[in-house]
């Protein structure tokens, strides 16, 4: 008997061997992923991003609420601004918002307030999170905001990667002006700011190791 509301789950059970194999596939596809700098004005074909999206709003979350919201950004004037703005926030980040440790840590990646990416990437996805919603005019809660948003773009980054295309998280803190550049509603909250596209042409980023899974895992 299936209670009113539910069907029942459709399950496709493989061998172990195959779920060995896929899962050490994947891990080697996503282990190529790298933030990227440098991106090739190239366009990227139409349809790619809306099925990342798609992808990325598969994630749980907190009662179902789904409260996430992504802007895709392609127009140059638009991200002309949004490259203007966030230069702002970050030349001041730069220089005296950020701790001396904090500026140690980056210089690995020799950055700095220049961000010539936001304009030069295909795509900006500016990722929100929706820390209230809506529903027939009632102002509803939603749960666990962060940690669902969080999801959703773990999952839109590894869609990225899949797609053969490259990002970078980027975070120019704080980050209320994408919220006035995009005109978005006061319920939604930028997340994150992602460039995607294709890497320049001799790009090149940090040589960086990751934590070994000893550093990372314990089985109990």
């Amino acid at each position: 008997m299936i209670k009113e509301g539910f069907i029942r789950f459709k399950f496709s059970p493989k061998e172990a061997k195959t779920q060995l194999n896929n899962s050490e596939s994947f891990y080697n596809l996503l282990n190529q992923r790298r933030s990227i700098r440098e991106f090739s004005d190239k366009p990227i074909a139409d349809g790619i991003i809306k099925n990342i999206i798609k992808t990325a709003s598969t994630a749980p979350s907190g009662a179902h609420k789904q409260p996430w919201f992504f802007c895709v950004v392609k127009s140059t004037e638009m991200k002309r601004k949004i490259k203007e703005a966030a230069e702002k926030e970050e030349y001041e980040n730069y220089n005296g918002r950020m701790s001396d440790e904090w500026l140690a840590d980056l210089e690995k990646f020799d950055t700095n307030w220049q961000k010539p990416f936001l304009e030069i990437a295909p795509a900006l996805i500016v990722v929100f999170k929706k820390t209230y919603d809506y529903e027939n005019g009632d102002k509803t809660k939603n749960y666990y905001v962060n940690e669902s948003v969080g999801l959703a773009t773990g999952i839109l980054l590894a869609a990225i990667q899949n797609a053969g295309l490259v990002a970078l998280t980027h975070t120019p803190s704080p980050l209320n002006f994408l919220s006035e550049v995009l005109d978005r509603p006061k319920n939604e909250k930028p997340f994150l700011l992602i460039p995607i596209g294709y890497p320049s042409e001799g790009a090149t980023v940090p040589i960086l190791e990751r934590k070994p899974i000893r550093e990372i895992m314990k089985e109990y």
